[in-house]
């Protein structure tokens, strides 16, 4: 992981993010922060041309994208647009929404529908990606959801979106999804998995967890990870805060593990 890798998805500000005024001065504490990229996601503001002009305007490259699950299947075209209008090459399947996985054989209808739209966003010069939750683990005899979708598609056509604390909350290791990944991986949604006193689990700003973040920012490095998104749901600080605490994180990280 280089400084340069690092982006924040702006799902995590979506409160300061619902209009032009309030776009503009959120994308600038993020730039003074010292995030490179964004991903868009949660934004309000719909036109492309002017989020990217905006993204511009502060010097912040558009990394990714999370574009609406049935846009993805039913209209991958005008994502090929959308994206093209923003400069931007990923987007990711944030949630299967209506689409049935309640089953092996609705998984791999949904596998089927991914690679088809994944085939036109690649010959659009784009490339979709799933984004996980928990919900995935669940398991139809010995694959996971996940599993299912991802080995009944080609990696050409959709690749992963892992996110660290969905897949810990699914009972399963960051660490060695992001080794199961290698050459299917170019984009990491970061987070940690807190735990209190009180049981309950909370979304982390990363470091400040339970995850192993050196194991999995290596993995993920060797799985060839193009881009280190911070992503935090929900927060009990500031939310630009917790953003801060992230980057400066793995900005510490970088310095280590590339002396």
């Amino acid at each position: 992981m280089r400084p340069e890798q690092i982006a924040l998805t702006l799902y995590t500000l979506r409160d300061h993010c619902q209009d032009v005024t309030s776009l503009r001065t959120t994308l600038k504490k993020v730039k003074e922060i010292g995030y490179p990229a964004i991903q868009v996601s949660g934004v309000g503001v719909q036109d492309p041309q002017v989020i990217r002009e905006l993204a511009d305007e502060v010097g912040l490259i558009i990394c990714a994208t999370h574009e609406p699950s049935h846009k993805i299947l039913e209209a991958p075209a005008e994502v090929v647009e959308r994206l093209n209008i923003l400069g931007c090459k990923h987007t990711a399947f944030p949630h299967p929404g209506s689409y049935a996985i309640d089953s092996r054989e609705a998984c791999l209808v949904l596998a089927n529908k991914l690679e088809s739209a994944g085939k036109i966003l690649c010959d659009g010069g784009k490339q979709l990606s799933y984004h996980n939750h928990e919900l995935e683990f669940v398991r139809y005899a010995d694959q996971s959801i996940l599993e299912l979708i991802l080995t009944n598609t080609d990696s050409k056509f959709l690749q992963a979106e892992l996110d660290t604390f969905w897949v810990q909350k699914g009972g399963e290791d960051p660490v060695e999804w992001c080794s199961k990944m290698k050459g299917r991986l170019p984009l990491l949604h970061l987070k940690d998995y807190v735990v209190t006193l009180e049981r309950e689990i909370l979304f982390g700003e990363v470091g400040t967890g339970s995850l192993n973040w050196d194991a999995i920012i290596r993995e993920a490095d060797e799985a060839g990870c193009e881009w280190f998104i911070v992503e935090q749901d929900t927060s009990t600080r500031d939310s630009f805060e917790s953003i801060k605490m992230s980057f400066d994180f793995l900005m510490q990280k970088t310095e280590a593990l590339n002396q």
